[in-house]
């Protein structure tokens, strides 16, 4: 079985500055999963070196570096399964999950069986109409949260 890790809003210039817990599941991951909001490439690509395999897209906080050299949104497929990957940059109250489908247009992509996204801050794992929508929360702790990701 893959492990599969997701993870998001990082917030770190620097990747040797990421919590080490948060490095170590990184390292024990088949596969780590980024949602956006690194800040800077230098935590891009110290993830990338940490990661077996990573899958990245850039957040509403990254530097204009981040944005152009990383997609918006990525889908991959694990084990039959696809999984779509964003960071939506939604103002105001955050919609229900579900406003991330058209991010994912079946003409382009098929159907998705996981949206797994960031921005929220907020980790979230639920099942509606068929679709699994996981948000790893933030990578970091703070006085609002702990550090989470998921699996």
């Amino acid at each position: 079985m893959t492990r599969i890790l997701v993870v998001g809003d990082t917030h770190v210039r620097h990747w040797d500055t990421a919590h080490p817990a948060l490095r170590e599941a990184i390292r024990g991951a088949d596969i780590a999963i980024h949602c956006g909001d690194w800040v800077t490439m230098e935590a891009v690509e110290g993830f990338r070196a940490e990661a077996r395999q990573a899958v990245v897209v850039h957040g509403n906080s990254d530097y204009v570096a981040v944005r152009h050299a990383l997609p918006y949104r990525q889908m991959i497929e694990v084990d039959g399964v696809r999984i779509g990957v964003t960071h939506p940059a939604w103002g105001g109250p955050e919609p229900e999950p579900e406003a991330l489908l058209p991010d994912f247009p079946a003409a382009e992509y098929g159907r998705l069986d996981i949206v797994a996204y960031g921005h929220i801050h907020v980790p979230l794992d639920v099942k509606r109409d068929g679709m699994h929508y996981i948000n790893g929360g933030q990578g970091y702790p703070s006085f609002r949260v702990p550090g989470t990701i998921a699996w």
